[in-house]
């Protein structure tokens, strides 16, 4: 396993991390302590999950994640070997807290204390804003929209990084990170801290993928110069890039057969890309999914890619993509097959 600078602190966390969204819904308590057992065994010592997990989000279901690692941390005494990583729902997350998903001072203290009983810890290591609270583009908005009528966002991320100032000083958190974020509000979160001393983000948790490589065109540069490094989620695109959907296959027990509202990765344009890339791992004996891994945390701008896996056979595998090194001949014909279709699933 690789181990990377988590920013600026002297966190190292490993380049691989265990995502766990499936935990409490595709996964059960058993599956998911047997998939942190497998990860911690393989060198992983980074934990990625966010209060409203399971996703898709629903009310029986919110928080149970949570539940899950913590009942794990707990029996295997093992907290001080992970880090730990969660996140706040933003504005809209009505299956959490009553809806009650801003980011004001009460509503992060409600939600770390709940965080921090269910992972049945005292503290979290880098504690989340799973997506801004201001209008702008993310979670597959390509496009930047302004709108007039909406209030100036600055007031509320500087009281946002206020009420995180309070919650690390008070030993709940240690570190901030930002989700589905863009770069005008990462530059403006650092300058905030840097201006009034409040905790500065060390992270970015944004999609990024061979589908979705929108984080190169202004973010990647943010990160390289300010030392807030990408987390990478969905690097294999809810698993299209493993090729198992193409030609129209729906795997029994699949993420995509299960809950066919998620389409992001499944258009025409995205069908084709992931064709091109299948064929070409094919082409030189690679496994897809691997040379998709392999891609994304070569990356210079990625601190750690974030797999998931709803079996050990599939975690084991993903974990694996750690000691593939492409060459360059791989590399350029990824840059070609992306120059014919670039981001075809933003």
């Amino acid at each position: 396993m690789q181990y990377r600078k988590l920013g600026h602190t002297d966190i190292e966390v490993s380049a691989l991390c265990l995502g766990t969204m499936t935990f409490g819904e595709q996964n059960t308590e058993a599956e998911a302590h047997e998939q942190l057992d497998q990860a911690l065994a393989r060198g992983i010592n980074f934990i990625d999950t966010a209060e409203m997990y399971p996703f898709p989000a629903e009310n029986e279901t919110q928080g149970r994640t949570e539940t899950y690692i913590g009942n794990w941390l707990k029996q295997r005494k093992r907290r001080e070997d992970v880090v730990l990583a969660t996140k706040i729902a933003g504005p809209g997350a009505n299956t959490v807290r009553d809806g009650k998903t801003r980011y004001t001072h009460a509503d992060l203290v409600e939600a770390v204390d709940g965080s921090l009983r269910r992972l049945q810890t005292d503290h979290i290591d880098l504690f989340q804003l799973h997506w801004p609270e201001r209008k702008t583009n993310f979670f597959g908005k390509l496009g930047y929209q302004a709108d007039l009528r909406e209030p100036d966002p600055i007031p509320q991320l500087r009281a946002t990084l206020e009420a995180l100032y309070d919650l690390v000083e008070a030993g709940k958190i240690r570190y901030i990170g930002l989700s589905n974020e863009t770069a005008w509000g990462v530059m403006r979160c650092l300058a905030l801290a840097e201006a009034q001393d409040l905790p500065r983000v060390v992270s970015v948790q944004n999609p990024y993928n061979l589908l979705n490589r929108s984080y190169e065109v202004g973010l990647a540069e943010v990160s390289h110069r300010e030392w807030v490094g990408l987390l990478a989620y969905s690097p294999l695109a809810f698993g299209t890039l493993t090729g198992k959907y193409l030609e129209g296959r729906q795997p029994s027990g699949a993420r995509l057969t299960q809950f066919k509202q998620f389409q992001r990765y499944t258009k025409d344009r995205a069908v084709q890309a992931t064709a091109d890339y299948v064929a070409l791992a094919h082409r030189y004996g690679l496994d897809p999914a691997q040379m998709a891994l392999a891609w994304v945390t070569s990356r210079p701008f990625v601190t750690s890619n974030i797999i998931g896996a709803t079996d050990l056979n599939q975690l084991e595998a993903n974990i694996d993509s750690i000691d593939l090194e492409l060459d360059e001949e791989v590399l350029e014909a990824i840059e070609a097959i992306h120059a014919r279709n670039p981001n075809p699933a933003p």
